[in-house]
C-alpha cells in the first residue's frame, strides 16, 4: 500500500504542479493588467466567493462525504447499485446545486452585501467607492454559474479518485487557468472594464472543466442518467455527513471570507495584497497537502471499511510525516523568500514596489500557518473516512470563533496584517483539536518515529533558514536587477534552500526519496 499511495501522490502533485503553475501565471497576468487598485478587489471578491465553493465542494465537504460511502458500495454492493447510486447523487445533487445557483444569481447584491459589506454601506451613503459594490453585483452575476459546474466536476473527481484515477481531477483545474489567462490577454484589455471579461474567463472555465471528465466517467461505465433519490439510502448518508461537514473542513475558507468581510472596510488594496499572498500559500498547499489528503482518504475508508485499525493508523502515520518532509521548508521558504518571490512573479505593470512590500507582510503571516493549513488536510480525512462528522464540525466552530476574535485583536493595530496572522492562528487552533481527538478516541497517535522525525525535519529547516538568510541580498540589490537577474537569484535561493535542507536531512540520517508508510 505504501508503494502504490507514493505513486498516488507523485502523480497527483505533478498534475496539481502543472495547475498552480498556470495558477501562478494566471495571478501575474491579472496582476500586471489590474494591479492592486479597485478593479482587482472587485473581481478578487467577486470570485473568491464561487472560488470558496470551489473548495468546498471539490475539495472539502462534499468529496469528504462522498468517498467513504461509495467506497463502501464498491467494496460491499453490486456494480448495478452502485450505478444505482452514481444517479441517485446525480439527479438529487442536479436539482439542489441548480436552484441554489438560480438564487446566486439573482440574489447577487445580497450576497455581496454580506461579503463586502464596507462597499454597500459606502453605496448606501453615496460615498465613491460604493461603485465597487455595483460592479461586484454585476461580476458575481457572471461567475456564480461556476459553482453549477464545479459541483458535477467535483462528483465525477470523487468517482475517479476512488477507482484510482487521480491524474484526471488533479489536471482539470488547468482548463480553469488558461481559459483566465486568455481572457486576461484577449478579452479583457478590449473591455473598458477589464474585471468583466475576467469574470467571462471563470465562467466558461467551469464550463470547459465539467465537460472534460465525461469522457473519463463514460470509460469507468459511471456516465449515468441522473435521477432523484434523496431518500436513497445512499443519498441519506451522503447528505447526512456532508452538511455538518462543511463547516468542519472548510473553516479555513470561511475564515478567509471572513478576512474580505473586513478588508472591505480597510484601504484600497488590502484585498488584493492578502489575495496574492493567500495565492502564493496554495502554491505548496495544493501541491502537497491537497495532493497528500487527495489519496490518502479513499486508502483510509477501505481500511475502515475492512477494519484494519493498524492500517489504518500507519497510512495516517504515512500522511503526517509527508507533511512534516515538505510542509516545514515549504513554510520556511515563504517566510523567508516572500518579498523576492512576490516581486519576481507580480512586480510589472499596474503591479508596483509598494505593493510586493504590503503583499510581502501578508504573506510572512499566512506562511507561517502554512504546515497547520496542511495538517488540516490529513488530520480532517482521519474523521471523515469513519463517517464522523461531528467531531471536526465542532472543533471548526471552536477555531471560526476563535479567528473572529483573533480578527479584532490583531486587525486593529495591524489592519489586513492583522487578518493574516487571526487565520494563521485559528489554523494552528483547528489542527492541534483535530489531532487532539484523534489521540482520545485512540485512533491516531504520533509513534516515536515520527516524533523524532519531526525533530529532525525542524533542525533541517533551522539549517536551511541560517543559510538562506546569509546568502539573501538586500532590498537595494532586488530593485536594482532587472526580471531575469531577480529570477536567476530567486531559483539559485531556492536551489540553495533546497540542497540544504536535503543535505541536513541525509546527514541526521533520513533519506526523504524513501519515505514508506510505517518507516
Amino acid at each position: 500500500m505504501s508503494k502504490k499511495l507514493i505513486k498516488s501522490g507523485i502523480i497527483v502533485s505533478a498534475m496539481t504542479l502543472v495547475s498552480r503553475v498556470l495558477g501562478l501565471v494566471r495571478d501575474v497576468v491579472i496582476a500586471n493588467l489590474m494591479g492592486a487598485g479597485s478593479g482587482a478587489d472587485v473581481f478578487i471578491l467577486a470570485n473568491k466567493i464561487p472560488n470558496f465553493l470551489r473548495r468546498l465542494f471539490a475539495e472539502g465537504a462534499f468529496a469528504q462525504a462522498f468517498v467513504p460511502v461509495f467506497t463502501e458500495y464498491q467494496q460491499k454492493q453490486s456494480d448495478e447499485e452502485v450505478r444505482l447510486l452514481i444517479a441517485k447523487v446525480t439527479g438529487t445533487l442536479g436539482v439542489l446545486v441548480s436552484i441554489v445557483t438560480l438564487v446566486g444569481v439573482l440574489a447577487s447584491p445580497v450576497i455581496i452585501a454580506l461579503f463586502g459589506n464596507g462597499w454597500f454601506v459606502a453605496w448606501i451613503n453615496d460615498e465613491p467607492s460604493g461603485a465597487k459594490f455595483e460592479l461586484a453585483s454585476f461580476l458575481l452575476k457572471i461567475t456564480f454559474p461556476y459553482l453549477w459546474f464545479i459541483t458535477f466536476t467535483a462528483l465525477a473527481g470523487s468517482i475517479l479518485n476512488t477507482r484510482g484515477r487521480f491524474a484526471v481531477s488533479a489536471f482539470t483545474p488547468v482548463f480553469l487557468n488558461i481559459a483566465i489567462i486568455c481572457a486576461a490577454l484577449f478579452v479583457a484589455p478590449e473591455l473598458e472594464q477589464p474585471e468583466i471579461g475576467l469574470a467571462l474567463g471563470v465562467f466558461f472555465g467551469g464550463l470547459i472543466q465539467f465537460l472534460f471528465q465525461l469522457p473519463f466517467l463514460l470509460k469507468e461505465k459511471a456516465l449515468v442518467k441522473p435521477s432523484w433519490g434523496w431518500n436513497h439510502p445512499g443519498v441519506t448518508k451522503i447528505r447526512t455527513l456532508m452538511l455538518p461537514a462543511i463547516f468542519g473542513v472548510s473553516v479555513s475558507q470561511i475564515n478567509l471570507l471572513f478576512d474580505t468581510f473586513i478588508a472591505s472596510y480597510l484601504m484600497t488594496g488590502s484585498i488584493s495584497w492578502l489575495y496574492y499572498s493567500d495565492r502564493l500559500l496554495e502554491f505548496p498547499l495544493g501541491l502537497f497537502g491537497i495532493a497528500i489528503a487527495t489519496v490518502i482518504l479513499p486508502a483510509l475508508s477501505k481500511k475502515h471499511v475492512n477494519d484494519e485499525g493498524k492500517g489504518f493508523e500507519t497510512t495516517m502515520n504515512w500522511g503526517v510525516k509527508a507533511i512534516l518532509l515538505l510542509g516545514m521548508p515549504a513554510m520556511c521558504g515563504l517566510i523567508i523568500l516572500a518579498k523576492p518571490m512576490l516581486m519576481v512573479l507580480f512586480m510589472r505593470g499596474a503591479f508596483t514596489f509598494d505593493d510586493v512590500e504590503m503583499a510581502s507582510y501578508s504573506l510572512m503571516a499566512y506562511g507561517s500557518g502554512l504546515l497547520s493549513f496542511m495538517l488540516i488536510k490529513v488530520l480532517a480525512p482521519g474523521y471523515y473516512s469513519r463517517q464522523d462528522t461531528k467531531t471536526p464540525v465542532r472543533y471548526g466552530i471552536i477555531a471560526m470563533v476563535s479567528n473572529m476574535v483573533f480578527n479584532v485583536i490583531f486587525a486593529i493595530p495591524y489592519g489586513y496584517v492583522g487578518l493574516a496572522i487571526a487565520t494563521s492562528l485559528s489554523a494552528l487552533l483547528n489542527a492541534g483539536l483535530l489531532y487532539r481527538g484523534l489521540h482520545k478516541a485512540n485512533v491516531y497517535r504520533v509513534n516515536r518515529q515520527t516524533g523524532l522525525f519531526f525533530f529532525k525535519t525542524l533542525l533541517s529547516c533551522l539549517m536551511m533558514t541560517l543559510v538562506l538568510i546569509q546568502f539573501l541580498p538586500g532590498q537595494d540589490i532586488w530593485l536594482q536587477q532587472v526580471f531575469s537577474q531577480r529570477a536567476i537569484s530567486l531559483l539559485g535561493l531556492i536551489g540553495l534552500g533546497a540542497a540544504s535542507y536535503l543535505l541536513s536531512m541525509i546527514l541526521l540520517g533520513i533519506r526523504p526519496w524513501k519515505l514508506k508508510t510505517g518507516l
